[in-house]
């Protein structure tokens, strides 16, 4: 079921929304509220699609609000999408323009789920301090999305507007990675740790916060140093190479293609892993499975004075 609501209001859409629930059952097992932000001027069609490959093994009403011009007529416009091929039982893509764009929390107010809870993402440009914006102030969780605004204080606008509940898919984008090093220092997880050094894409911060989650869980200064060629293997897997100096020798943890990286171990023959880029969708789907503030993102965060870039 596929409803379009032109020069429409709010409370037009929640009785659309009410008609819908009447006609699909699909719409009653919703275990959240998503608020999306988006602006005109994004690639909509691609994060419509994360938003459905997310959802589909997290229920949700999703509702995207896209800012238009501020100086247009004020008007809202919006699309609801009830269907079994969404992942979201229920999505409502409304269109702001004029007065409607300075307030988007008027706009949601009147279609949050009631008792459930609420996630806030940004897929693209993200607010400062995202628990103070217009959204954020709704979310037990806040998801941005800093790889879309790749800049050289990405990392200082994080941590400086951080509070319990943010989180940045940055830090999702490497849990795979994560995993393969905790493994590979389990194998002696006794030997003290003496240096740490990792190599990645200069401008991608996930390897930043790599950084800061080696130097919060090691308790050792880490090196952090820029790949010296660029290509397609570090724009799909940034981080390319991790070494561990501890007592009993190195580990390192180094990318070999898009897709696998290998492992070696002082004493043990090499091994290897399959590994390979992750979506917004990937990302999306396991932040909402965790919806208590994520404290090992907040400690990787509080690791970045350990790191050094010499």
């Amino acid at each position: 079921m596929h409803i379009t609501l032109t020069n429409t209001s709010t409370a037009e859409i929640a009785a659309s929304l009410v008609h819908g629930q009447e006609l699909y059952s699909l719409a009653t097992g919703r275990v959240l509220t998503l608020l999306v932000e988006a602006s005109v001027d994004d690639d909509l069609d691609s994060i419509l699609l994360s938003i459905r490959e997310a959802t589909r093994v997290h229920p949700a009403r999703v509702l995207v609000v896209i800012r238009g011009s501020a100086s247009a007529p004020t008007s809202l416009d919006a699309d609801i999408v009830l269907t079994a091929e969404e992942g979201a039982s229920e999505m409502v893509v409304m269109h702001l323009r004029g007065e409607l764009v300075s307030h988007l929390d008027a706009v949601v107010t009147p279609l949050l789920l009631p008792d459930t809870p609420i996630v806030a993402w940004w897929p693209t440009s993200a607010p400062t301090r995202p628990a103070e914006s217009p959204l954020g102030v709704f979310a037990q969780r806040r998801i941005t999305n800093t790889r879309r605004e790749v800049s050289g204080n990405t990392l200082l606008k994080l941590s400086s507007g951080y509070t319990p509940g943010d989180s940045d898919m940055i830090w999702s984008r490497i849990t795979l990675w994560r995993g393969i090093v905790a493994s590979a220092l389990d194998r002696n997880p006794t030997a003290s740790i003496t240096a740490v050094r990792i190599v990645g894409a200069a401008d991608n911060p996930s390897v930043d916060i790599a950084a800061g989650w080696l130097a919060s869980c090691l308790d050792v200064e880490v090196v952090r140093l820029p790949a010296e060629e660029p290509s397609a293997i570090i724009r799909n897997v940034p981080i390319t190479e991790l070494q561990i100096t501890r007592e009993d020798g190195v580990i390192a943890v180094t990318v070999v293609d898009e897709r696998s990286v290998r492992i070696s171990s002082p004493g043990l023959p090499d091994s290897y892993v399959a590994m390979t880029a992750r979506t917004d969708a990937e990302c999306l789907a396991e932040e909402l499975r965790h919806l208590d503030p994520d404290t090992a993102y907040a400690r990787a965060l509080g690791g970045l004075v350990h790191v050094t870039a010499p």
